[in-house]
């Protein structure tokens, strides 16, 4: 699944102050965070044929293709956490947002999170009733692959059961998801992509929010939010192995809001890229499980983070959790760690980057209060150029780029 922000100037003093307050605001908020588990949520119809016999109802479009019959190559498509949807968005001229709409939506079912699309057209969306397959060419739902795990009944929200992060294999025959149980810990669910089913589950840990793949494919890591760790799962034997990733430590439990959320694998070396809350930028080496810290500077709530192809690491910074914290950014930073933080208006959630590494897409959605139905289009060419606002579906999480 396809994750810039402003600069804010570095002071001295100031790392050792950071981490003392960071640890003041850790500690004052543990009373409301225990009580409320910390976040970190001219139409036609047409349905599509199915051979594996799980056809959902029609999709409807606000927008034909185009004259060749196929959605434009750059539309971006996002899930509508807060309906039963995924929306088709026109980035607008050149990609700037200008001039840019929804121009579609598909149902695909409650509260889709993530998503993630192959070479084919296909998008795989992780929703609480199960994963649906969309032909994002056609614009239909194709059918729905219902999870193994019993995740209780299907509801909204920031603590739903059902998927959550979402990854394809490099060579697009499997796709896994994560899968959250409300109150315990999660699985990660592997679909084959040709017969779209189930053929393999495995124990992870709590609130998967994000799945990524090795570059050879040969593990897959559930990014286990409420368990602070990650995990590692044999994508040949589906063996499990936990690693805890807590730069800030563990205490708290599940009322803490300094937990890994979302990640990246470095191509290079395999290591796992894990933003926190601007401050501290976890470098994991999955073959050994050590934990390396590098110094971020947007002192923030960070979720979503995607690679542009560079190398520069893209961070979601939601907003602050605390007096002392900067408000809403995306981070822009160079693999050499140098970092240029972009304002935001608003929280946000996830980030996706263009195949030419130009344009970035922000969206709005947020997995807890304070979204907004929108994605904001961030030029990573020009540090003058002002971010603009593109309308986008209900409540967008996930994003990808077609």
């Amino acid at each position: 699944m396809t994750g810039v922000r402003r600069a804010r100037a570095a002071s001295s003093a100031p790392a050792r102050a950071v981490r003392v307050s960071r640890t003041r605001r850790f500690m004052l908020g543990l009373t409301a965070a225990t009580a409320v588990l910390a976040g970190c949520a001219s139409g036609t119809t047409e349905t599509a044929p199915d051979p594996t016999g799980t056809t959902a109802p029609g999709s409807t479009a606000t927008a034909a293709p185009d004259a060749t019959g196929t959605t434009p190559q750059g539309t971006l498509l996002v899930a509508d956490f807060g309906g039963d949807t995924v929306t088709f968005v026109d980035p607008g001229r050149d990609g700037s947002g200008e001039g840019g709409a929804p121009i579609a939506s598909v149902e695909v079912g409650t509260a889709p999170y993530g998503l993630v699309v192959g070479e084919d057209g296909r998008a795989w969306v992780a929703t609480a009733e199960g994963v649906a397959v969309v032909d994002t060419q056609r614009r239909t739902r194709l059918g729905t692959v219902p999870y193994e795990t019993e995740t209780g009944p299907v509801t909204t929200g920031e603590y739903r059961g059902g998927g959550m992060g979402i990854a394809l294999a490099p060579d697009g025959r499997h796709v896994y998801v994560g899968v959250n149980v409300p109150g315990g810990n999660g699985t990660l669910e592997v679909i084959d992509t040709a017969t779209r089913e189930v053929t393999g589950v495995a124990g992870v840990g709590r609130r998967p929010f994000d799945v990524d793949v090795s570059p050879d494919g040969r593990e897959v890591y559930a990014t286990d939010h409420d368990s602070f760790d990650v995990t590692a799962v044999d994508a040949d034997t589906l063996r499990t192995r936990r690693m805890e990733v807590a730069p800030y430590g563990t205490e708290g439990g599940l009322g803490s809001w300094l937990k890994p959320h979302y990640a990246v694998v470095r191509p290079q070396d395999g290591r796992l890229l894990l933003p926190f809350e601007g401050e501290r930028l976890a470098v994991l080496d999955p073959r050994s499980g050590k934990v390396t810290i590098e110094r971020m500077t947007a002192n923030t709530h960070q979720h979503g983070a995607a690679l542009a192809p560079d190398g520069t690491l893209l961070v979601v910074g939601t907003g602050p959790i605390g007096s002392a914290d900067e408000g809403p950014s995306l981070t822009v930073r160079a693999p050499g760690g140098e970092e240029r933080i972009i304002p935001l208006d608003g929280p946000h959630e996830d980030v996706a980057v263009s195949a030419d590494g130009h344009m970035a897409y922000v969206t709005g959605g947020f997995t807890r209060d304070g979204y907004w139905n929108g994605i904001t289009v961030v030029d990573l060419r020009d540090e003058k150029s002002e971010p603009v606002r593109l309308e986008a579906g209900n409540r967008p999480l996930g994003i990808a780029i077609l």
